[in-house]
């Protein structure tokens, strides 16, 4: 599409035009508002902009699990303290998303940039050189604050350069965002965990993040608020949404915002995508610690296999976008993959408590949920942002602060809720390595141990090195100097199994089930997202679709005629 400017705003300065007394290059800095909707091209780098920088913040903040083990050990953090870092995180990314409401009177650019400088600086230099646990958490909380105002800015620039008809492409690609990142996070641990610390791996995110900050600072722009306050249903509309802009007052426009955004459509469907996701934030959250204490995996296998899972997911949000456009339906989608999804996890729920299930398995369990919640997800995304357009198109970022702050809150109480019903992931994390160790190493002692059970059962009533002379020449002649001092050696190693063995023993026992009920909880969720398809914006039917389009079209053209003769 040319970007040569039309008669309806030949009279307005263009977008790059100077302020007084500032240097152009200065002025994008801060100001990047577009007065003019963007040529195909520029529309096109606006929006990979947007996506590859969505990808490295989600790198950024998902790094931490793919790690959790190193991380936990390195800050003699128990199990229960890193899921509190995620809780707490998750919530103050929920709060930051209402923040990020009021990019309908701020803007977006902006955010998404200095947002991205923010986290990387956090990343690279905060995290990794950390002094303690508590200095941990509320690094992290700060990545997550930033996290939760571009979680809402991003779609927001997304659904601004996206029509309707190639929405839901746009918008699969956005969510390609967190799906690549964990994609890039499992790659990158499963390829280089074996010469590199944790730090080293948050490190990379950062360089990454500062690279692309660099790109964003100086290439990213927006559009002005007339502009981006309409609803555009294709690029046939640019015109007839240029000359409006003209006479729209975006102060106006956002009046009662909040209270045009609490509606069942909005806020029931924002709850039942989040509910849709739980497994998916299990995944991000959980798998590494899922396939380690369930299935013996190292970070790198259990990264390996979760790879199956996003990379599926990717390819069928792009592929699914392109085809939900071309029919201009969503809800069959929706329908569609969310069934496929169910059935899927079903299957995966029901191999938990084997422990023979093999990798390859897996990889295509994984495969096949990942495809159908990408059918599910891109359609949705795209629909839910024409559903707030139908309330009001000015309040696009309040409906998607709705929206950060439901999924945000739901990650936040599952993630605290996982070893409240997993109770086996706590001894496991915490003493499972230890308790492995101390078997290997106490083995020999262990088998003298059990040989003569009765002389060690007296030697144990008293402290190491207390017990009576007379018990303790029993014990030299009925077991040997030799192996007695064996047994010795290994009383480090033997109070361990003796304070944690059990513990460990049942955790290990008890896991696979434990974690079974927790897959079948992420199966219901799947099942409660049905019934809000139903209340979206959007045809069923690709026929009406087409209808609904052709009719758009035929009253855009009246109207560009009628303004046309108007200013004739």
């Amino acid at each position: 599409m040319s970007a040569t400017p039309t008669p309806f705003h030949a009279d307005r300065p263009g977008p790059d035009a100077p302020a007084a007394g500032a240097p152009t290059a200065l002025r994008r800095l801060y100001r990047r508002d577009l007065a003019e909707y963007p040529a195909t091209g520029r529309r096109m780098g606006y929006l990979a902009i947007v996506v590859i920088t969505t990808i490295v913040l989600y790198y950024m903040l998902y790094i931490q699990y793919a790690v959790a083990t190193s991380i936990i050990t390195h800050f003699g953090m128990t199990y229960r303290y890193f899921v509190w870092v995620s809780v707490i995180g998750n919530a103050v990314g929920a709060f930051a998303s209402l923040v990020a409401g009021l990019a309908d009177r701020w803007g977006r650019a902006n955010l998404v940039v200095y947002g991205l400088l923010i986290a990387s600086l956090l990343v690279f230099l905060g995290l990794p050189n950390a002094g303690g646990k508590t200095m941990y958490l509320v690094l992290f909380a700060l990545v997550s604050f930033i996290e939760g105002i571009v979680l809402v800015a991003t779609p927001a620039l997304i659904r601004d350069f996206s029509p309707q008809v190639g929405r839901a492409t746009a918008m699969g690609a956005w969510t390609m965002g967190p799906v690549i990142g964990s994609l890039v996070v499992t790659t990158v641990t499963s390829n280089t965990l074996d010469t590199a610390s944790w730090q080293d791996e948050l490190r990379y995110s950062g360089i990454a993040g500062l690279v692309v900050f660099v790109i964003a600072i100086v290439a990213l722009r927006e559009l002005s608020p007339a502009l981006r306050d309409q609803i555009m249903v294709t690029l046939r509309d640019r015109a007839l949404v240029e000359a409006r802009a003209k006479g729209i007052d975006p102060q106006a426009a956002r009046r009662g915002e909040w209270r045009q955004m609490l509606r069942l459509d909005v806020v029931g469907s924002a709850l039942a995508i989040s509910l849709f996701l739980l497994l998916y934030f299990a995944a991000v959250g959980n798998f590494v610690v899922y396939f380690a204490t369930t299935f013996g995996y190292s970070e790198q296998r259990a990264n390996a296999v979760a790879n199956w899972y996003w990379a599926a997911n990717a390819i069928a949000l792009v592929v699914i976008g392109l085809v939900s456009d071309r029919l201009k339906v969503r809800k069959p989608f929706m329908i569609v993959g969310a069934v496929g999804s169910i059935v899927m996890t079903a299957i995966f729920a029901s191999r938990a408590t084997h422990p023979t299930t093999d990798y390859y398995t897996f990889a295509w369990l994984f495969i096949g949920i990942g495809v159908f919640s990408g059918v599910a997800y891109g359609p949705w995304m795209a629909s839910f942002t024409e559903t707030v357009e139908k309330h009001n198109p000015a309040a696009t970022a309040t409906g998607l602060a709705v929206w950060g702050w439901t999924i945000r809150i739901v990650v936040a109480v599952s993630a605290a809720f996982i070893p409240v019903l997993v109770t086996s992931v706590t001894p496991l994390v915490d003493h499972g390595t230890e308790v492995t160790a101390a078997q290997r190493q106490a083995a020999p002692a262990l088998a003298i141990v059990n040989a003569h059970p009765q002389v060690f059962a007296e030697l144990g009533k008293y402290p190491p090195g207390k017990a009576p002379a007379d018990v303790t020449a029993k014990a030299v002649q009925e077991v040997g100097p030799a192996d007695l001092a064996v047994v010795q050696k290994a009383q480090p190693q033997l109070a361990v199994l003796t304070k944690y063995g059990s513990k460990v023993q049942k955790a290990a026992h008890d896991g696979p089930g434990q974690w079974r009920d927790w897959w079948w909880i992420c199966v219901g969720g799947q099942v409660l997202f049905l019934p809000f398809v139903f209340v979206m914006a959007g045809r069923w039917s690709p026929k009406r679709a087409k209808e609904d389009a052709e009719q758009h079209q035929a009253a855009v053209d009246r109207e560009l005629a009628a303004l046309g003769a108007e200013r004739a």
